[in-house]
């Protein structure tokens, strides 16, 4: 699990495409990087932007920022690009529900779960 010291230094030097970046919980950005890790990466980051972060919101069933999704982008080391545009497949992996399990903000916001739809995704873990 990443530590806060790392998500620290990931924020101080991730490029962010808003002026003023927010982040809630270091565990945001955990769910955030769980989230890409379960994804199949390409060679070339994607011409076409996703709303990754809503998706990822709906399958953690928390808020998560697009600043989130910035920084764990930043931290992944196979991850490249900048949010929307990453080098990750747009035949998007559903990541399990056991990467959420130590993160204690995960499905703190139980609103954001009921949008989740299992379709959205053309694979599983």
């Amino acid at each position: 699990m990443l530590s806060d010291e790392e998500i620290d230094i990931a924020k101080s030097r991730t490029n962010y495409n808003l002026e003023s970046p927010h982040h809630e919980h270091g565990d945001c950005i955990r769910i955030a990087y769980e989230w890409l890790d379960a994804q199949k990466r390409t060679k070339n980051k994607t011409s076409r932007g996703y709303a990754l972060k809503h998706l990822i919101e709906a399958w953690a069933g928390r808020y998560v920022s697009q600043s989130d999704v910035s920084v764990a982008a930043e931290l992944h080391p196979s991850i490249h690009g900048k949010y929307p545009f990453l080098n990750i497949s747009a035949r998007l992996t559903e990541p399990s529900i056991s990467r959420l399990e130590e993160m204690k903000e995960a499905f703190k916001h139980s609103n954001y779960r009921e949008d989740h739809d299992p379709t959205d995704y053309k694979t599983h873990e």
